[in-house]
């Protein structure tokens, strides 16, 4: 999950060069944010479950998808939301399809050639000819990680969700507070 990291870091950068301003980001309005905090949450603990117990896994991610795609459905119409989401969903459905994230063994001997050993966490299986849909897999290898297509369309849309929000002008009222249009101009001295 460095890799997360790294799409977030150059998202603001992008922001900043563009013209926006980290300052924008405290004004970002979601509907139920925590239902992020509760799947990546659940997400984070799959990765803690030892090798033995693969079904815990696996159940973990896909329990925990369910909050983000409620989230990305709640907030659909917010810039770069929909392409995380696609993501998201495309993950899922290859993860039901196969009882794991299918994982390429050249891709992940790649990604890990320092130790030159192909390690399966519980969360993964091997993709074989058998896989279904075995496109969406973790076919694309990095240093560290291999990533799936839905991987890098998550990435994709919380980089341009982030950008766009770096540039978008705050609300004069983003805070909710109340005003009244004229209210200025009637200012008695």
């Amino acid at each position: 999950m460095q890799w997360i990291l790294l799409v977030i870091i150059i998202s603001l950068l992008v922001g900043a060069l563009r013209g926006g301003s980290l300052r924008n980001l405290s004004g970002i309005r979601v509907k139920m944010w925590w239902l992020l905090l509760v799947g990546f949450v659940l997400l984070a603990a799959a990765s803690f479950v030892p090798g033995n117990r693969h079904e815990l896994a696996v159940a973990l991610i896909l329990i925990s998808y369910l909050p983000l795609l409620a989230f990305i459905l709640l907030n659909r119409k917010l810039s770069g939301i929909w392409i995380a989401g696609l993501g998201i969903l495309m993950n899922f459905t290859v993860i039901v399809a196969n009882g794991g994230m299918p994982v390429l063994a050249e891709a992940a001997l790649i990604a890990t050639s320092a130790t030159g050993s192909l390690a399966l966490d519980a969360k993964h299986v091997l993709l074989t000819p058998e896989t279904t849909f075995p496109f969406l897999g973790d076919v694309i290898p990095l240093p560290g990680a291999v990533l799936s297509l839905g991987d890098v369309l998550l990435a994709l849309g919380t980089g341009v969700f982030l950008e766009h929000q770096m540039r978008k002008p705050l609300s004069l009222f983003a805070h909710g507070v109340p005003g009244v249009p004229g209210s200025a101009s009637e200012h008695k001295r």
